[in-house]
This record gives C-alpha cells, sequence and structure tokens, in this order.
C-alpha cells in the first residue's frame, strides 16, 4: 500500500500557529478589559455608600444633639465612620449647624482623569 504524504503549504502552517494565538490575545484582552470595569464600579458603589453613610451620620448627630457637625472629623471621630483617603476625596460643607450639609464624595481616579480633561 502506497502511502501519500501531504506537505503543508507555508501560509497553512503560519496560519496554524498565529490564528489561537490572536484568539488567546484577544481572550485575555477582554478578560482585562472587564476586571478593568469591574473595579471601577466597585469604586464608585463604594463613594456612593461612603457618601450615604456620612449623611446618614450626620442625621444621626442631628437627631441626638441637636445640630449637624461642624466637620468630618468630628464624624469620624464620634460616628464611627471611617474614610479611605486614598480612594475618595469628600467634600463637607456646612453653612449653619441646623441646615443639613452638602456632602460629596467623588473617587481619586475620577478626580486625575477630570483634572487632564479640564486641561488644555
Amino acid at each position: 500500500m502506497k502511502r501519500t504524504v501531504f506537505k503543508k503549504s507555508p501560509l497553512a502552517t503560519l496560519l496554524s500557529g498565529v490564528v489561537p494565538a490572536l484568539f488567546t490575545l484577544a481572550v485575555v484582552v477582554m478578560v482585562m478589559f472587564g476586571l478593568n470595569q469591574a473595579g471601577a464600579s466597585s469604586l464608585d458603589e463604594g463613594a456612593h455608600l461612603l457618601e450615604e453613610s456620612i449623611l446618614r451620620a450626620a442625621i444621626h448627630c442631628y437627631a441626638i444633639e441637636g445640630y449637624y457637625p461642624e466637620n468630618l472629623i468630628y464624624i469620624t471621630d464620634n460616628y464611627g465612620i471611617y474614610i479611605d483617603n486614598s480612594k475618595y476625596a469628600v467634600h463637607y460643607d456646612i453653612f449653619v449647624s441646623n441646615m443639613l450639609p452638602d456632602i460629596t464624595v467623588i473617587t481619586l481616579n475620577q478626580a486625575r482623569e477630570d483634572i487632564w480633561v479640564a486641561l488644555p
């Protein structure tokens, strides 16, 4: 019985190695993109929860003591709120002690991106 040996063309040999490598690279890129998006979403949710916690602590202080806290340090010292200053920037602005303060929490990555967008 005669055995026939087929030789692959150079193009077929190249494609048999390149196509799986490109597919693997595409999958890795998609996974990395998904993880990056999940991390950013987690930071945004953390900022929202921190803002709500500070607001609840300020309202709790008003209910117990009769006035809103004059600064953020009072809230962190007396109401058990922890602020991770490496991740979040908190703006706490109070006009008078009997009006609800303005509380804004942003992630520091957002702040850096906003600065770069604002620069010419």
